[in-house]
């Protein structure tokens, strides 16, 4: 079973920064891909990066590139987002997801058809 565990958010100020960190379980894939989506009230959900197992390969949305940075400790599991420079439109509930990768689906960011999903963590940029 795969489990995918948040933490790291919070309330920072604007220009601040936060570090997100999914402990993932259960991800006995060849080859997945694992990353952040966040969803803001009234907004549409908004897959923002994303890493691959199998070679480190890394996608951003332009919103945040520049600014947040996507890394994994493969000893720990873990998939880390750096997230610095943070604006208030940032502030959303950011979300762990991953989906295999296999020949029929191909590298992309986190969308609705990732297969797994965390709970959610919360974060808000305030002015």
């Amino acid at each position: 079973e795969v489990e995918l565990v948040e933490s790291g958010g919070g309330l920072v100020q604007a220009g601040g920064s936060l570090r997100l960190s999914c402990a993932a379980s259960g991800l006995t894939f060849d080859d997945y891909a694992i990353g952040w989506f966040r969803r803001a009230p009234g907004k549409e959900g908004e897959g923002i990066s994303c890493i691959r197992r199998r070679d480190g390969t890394t996608l951003y949305t332009n919103s945040v590139k520049g600014r947040f940075t996507i890394f994994s400790d493969n000893a720990k599991n873990t998939v880390y987002l750096q997230m610095n420079s943070l604006k208030q439109e940032d502030t959303a509930v950011y979300y762990c997801a991953a989906v295999p990768i296999t020949p029929m689906r191909q590298f992309h960011l986190p969308s609705n058809a990732y297969d797994y999903w965390g709970q959610g963590t919360q974060v808000t940029v305030s002015s």
